[in-house]
């Protein structure tokens, strides 16, 4: 898919802060070219501003593939667990909006266009299961060319410890194709906890240039995973 600008204007003429835009219209076309344009939505919860936000951080957090850290804890935590992909995105997406996590965003809206791109091939998720059969971690985000959009992550507390730095590690393989070195994870912005599994900033505009030669890189296989509890 090949980065299509104007939808937003240019960014030269953006404001200097994270949120560059909001809007009452939100589909699976505007998000998709948002992508393109290194904008993501995120709701605007109670802010009487629109419906949707559109971000695009001054300061990027991006993992490119081979800075991923795997300490010698977290693979033998791995061992305990059992990963899939799209096996179950839409329990993925449920966890990660679980009303009782803090700072949660993701609404209904969320879910609908989202659960629309995962049925249309882009959004994908990755599930981390305990020896039970249980659901105890995952992730999802968008994947367009040699970019994986990374939108949330989640982890049980009691049963799945490391489970979503395991599914991180799960997504790095999955990504680790022939192109795996022109290929990025994008985070959005980097915390001090993805700061030490690799993650690092670029400025906004360099990210910008880095988003037009990963829309030329050809997109992964994905491959659906089968739940083990099924």
């Amino acid at each position: 898919m090949a980065r299509r600008p104007g939808i937003f204007g240019p960014s030269s003429g953006w404001p200097a802060q994270d949120m560059i835009a909001f809007s009452a219209e939100f589909d699976e076309a505007l998000v998709l070219a948002a992508y393109t344009e290194g904008v993501f939505p995120m709701p605007l919860h109670e802010s009487g501003f629109g419906q949707m936000g559109w971000w695009s951080p001054l300061s990027r957090g991006v993992l490119p593939l081979d800075a991923l850290r795997v300490t010698r804890s977290l693979r033998k935590s791995a061992r305990h667990y059992t990963t899939t992909v799209d096996a179950a995105f839409a329990d993925v997406l449920d966890r990660c909006a679980d009303p009782r996590r803090p700072f949660g965003w993701i609404d209904a809206d969320i879910r609908r266009v989202y659960t629309a791109l995962h049925r249309a091939g882009y959004a994908h998720s990755v599930e981390t299961w305990n020896a039970d059969g249980r659901l105890v971690g995952g992730l999802y985000g968008i994947s367009l060319g040699g970019m994986f959009a990374g939108e949330s992550m989640f982890h049980d507390a009691e049963l799945g410890r490391d489970a979503s730095k395991v599914a991180l590690v799960a997504l790095v393989d999955a990504l680790s194709d022939e192109h795996a070195d022109d290929r990025i994870i994008d985070v959005q912005w980097q915390t001090d906890h993805l700061a030490s599994l690799g993650v690092i900033e670029v400025e906004r505009e360099e990210y910008l240039g880095l988003l037009a030669e990963l829309l030329t890189v050809p997109s992964p296989v994905w491959t659906r995973g089968r739940r083990p509890d099924a």
